[in-house]
């Protein structure tokens, strides 16, 4: 009797398999879901598609994003979508010179009670919220735009020496208008390190732009059904976390991020990507692959996700530019390396 339970019991190389097996039925469900996450978007938001599956990699990877683009060019409305199709709570703020960080964060008043006892309380404010928009985050003060740094690296806010963790999952989507600067505060190279992709918001294809005309301009307006919920997400990115990285993978992220630092790229560039680029540069890749329902990334997805994420953490020399180069050509030059 004893030979037959031995014999029945599961083997370390069973169990393997059968993680392995159960992440592969994850994968292909959360990606069948992903897809009808694109397809709700696509209601509301026409074309796009780059700037939308990066939004969509930088949630699944649990990061921030930054939207630079001109106005009209739908960010605040892909932000609203978002929003309703993933079943987020979501807020909105606009930044302005006046903004005082008490307005995002939340602030103390002092109440009164029955008998007289009097006691500070912490009002929340909208950064207690899944999914925040920072609308124009480089029209506010310094001060004010490094009130989110907190918000952003530990998901928690302090506030009079008390700790508030922030709702699960937190996500900030911030915008910012590249054109227009005067009156503006450029973002400190801290936090914009703190972002997981810059997203560049581009104008929209000749055909989307006459869908846009005929779609929008009618009675009926489309509305997106909501498709996920927080914790659906949540589950989400700890499979993105799961997906196997081949070495040929963790070889390219490494050898694109070290090469675009300043000992190694010579004069051309000042300062360059830390170790947060290529953490972000791992999970973006899984990311990528789940959204187009692949069980692994590929050198592919290193090149192609290697111009949000390298950005705007880089800054070329006054001689670099001068010659015409910028930071979208010097990480291409760097991805022919690949």
């Amino acid at each position: 009797m004893d030979h037959l339970n031995k014999a029945v019991q599961p083997t370390a190389i069973d169990s393997k398999t059968s993680a392995d097996a159960d992440i592969v039925v994850q994968a292909e469900t959360t990606s069948e879901t992903i897809t009808k996450v694109r397809s709700e978007i696509g209601k509301i938001v026409f074309g796009q598609k780059d700037v939308v599956d990066q939004v969509l990699i930088t949630l699944l990877a649990g990061g921030h994003a930054l939207l630079v683009g001109v106005p009209g060019l739908a960010k605040t409305m892909l932000v609203e979508t978002l929003g309703t199709v993933l079943g987020l709570d979501d807020k909105r703020v606009q930044f302005t010179p006046d903004l005082l960080p008490s307005d995002i964060l939340g602030s103390e008043v002092l109440e009164e009670d029955d008998r007289g006892k009097r006691a500070f309380r912490f009002i929340k404010g909208p950064v207690f919220c899944q999914l925040l928009m920072a609308d124009e985050i480089n029209r506010a003060s310094p001060r004010t735009q490094s009130a989110l740094l907190q918000a952003m690296q530990e998901h928690a806010v302090t506030a009079a020496g008390e700790r508030y963790p922030l709702p699960a999952p937190f996500h900030v989507l911030a915008t910012q208008n590249p054109i227009e600067q005067e009156g503006t505060y450029p973002l400190p190279e801290a936090q914009l390190d703190r972002f997981f992709m810059q997203v560049n918001v581009d104008y929209p294809e000749e055909a989307d732009e006459r869908q846009i005309l005929i779609e929008t301009t009618g009675i009926d307006a489309a509305v997106a059904d909501q498709v996920m919920d927080g914790h659906q997400l949540i589950a989400a990115q700890k499979l993105v976390r799961q997906i196997p990285v081949g070495e040929k993978v963790v070889d390219a992220i490494l050898k694109l991020v070290r090469s675009a630092r300043p000992a190694d790229a010579g004069s051309d560039i000042v300062w360059g990507p830390g170790p947060r680029a290529a953490q972000a540069l791992m999970l973006a890749s899984r990311a990528r692959a789940l959204l187009d329902g692949r069980l692994s990334p590929s050198v592919d997805d290193v090149i192609a996700l290697a111009p949000p994420i390298l950005r705007h953490r880089m800054a070329l020399s006054f001689a670099a530019r001068a010659d015409g180069a910028t930071v979208d050509l010097m990480v291409a030059k760097l991805c022919e390396t690949l």
